[in-house]
């Protein structure tokens, strides 16, 4: 887990109840077979560039064959770097909703899990971003990583609608976090005021 000091702020942050709770702020709590032991779950919004982030790993959006060509799966090919795309060709290609990590390359971040949400050139759905965003989740727990960043599956080059795609992807998080899990910090990385408002209602909702 980064120091504190080092790790980037929101204006959108929530602690959510691992275990469930009726209080007003989320506070996930993680027991133990032996001694509960209360650990904090913490969500944020971030309007940022995702390959800057201090984490263990970042999500992409990726099409099966991880062709990382154009938009945010371009940007981190491109910042990662020669050893992310010759990782990407090895592991390809891969199913619709499932995800595979490769290195981070010249990225702060350890792993960039690749998350199949389309078929090179196709359109994606809500049931293919729900399921990308728990094979994130599942691999991040998978590599002990204690902090993730997930960008918006699947709502640029996939044209999905930002509001569902938000709202699906909170309620994924959720659902992962109160069945328990590694991690301690997610990040909901995303550009422009549009993005980051979809994902703050989404957060805002109490369902």
């Amino acid at each position: 887990m980064l120091p504190a000091d080092r790790a980037p702020r929101s204006n959108c942050c929530h602690s959510v109840p691992r275990l469930g709770s009726n209080c007003h702020q989320f506070a996930y709590e993680l027991t133990s077979a032996k001694i509960p032991i209360p650990q904090m779950a913490e969500i944020e919004v971030l309007d940022t560039d995702i390959t800057t982030l201090e984490v263990d790993a970042i999500a992409n959006a990726a099409n099966t064959r991880l062709m990382h060509g154009g938009g945010v799966a371009g940007a981190i090919a491109r910042a990662g770097g020669p050893e992310l795309q010759a990782e990407s060709r090895q592991r390809s290609p891969i199913g619709l909703g499932e995800a595979v990590e490769t290195t981070g390359g010249a990225m702060p971040c350890r792993w960039v899990i690749h998350a199949a949400t389309m078929e090179l050139g196709e359109p994606t759905s809500g049931e293919i971003i729900r399921r990308a965003t728990a094979s994130t989740l599942t691999k991040a727990d998978e590599l002990s990583a204690s902090s993730l960043a997930l960008v918006a599956f699947g709502t640029g080059v996939g044209g999905f609608p930002l509001d569902q795609a938000a709202a699906i992807e909170v309620e994924e998080v959720r659902r992962h976090l109160a069945a328990g899990s590694g991690l301690e910090r997610v990040v909901f990385a995303v550009r422009g005021a549009s993005a980051r408002e979809a994902f703050e209602r989404a957060l805002a909702r109490r369902t």
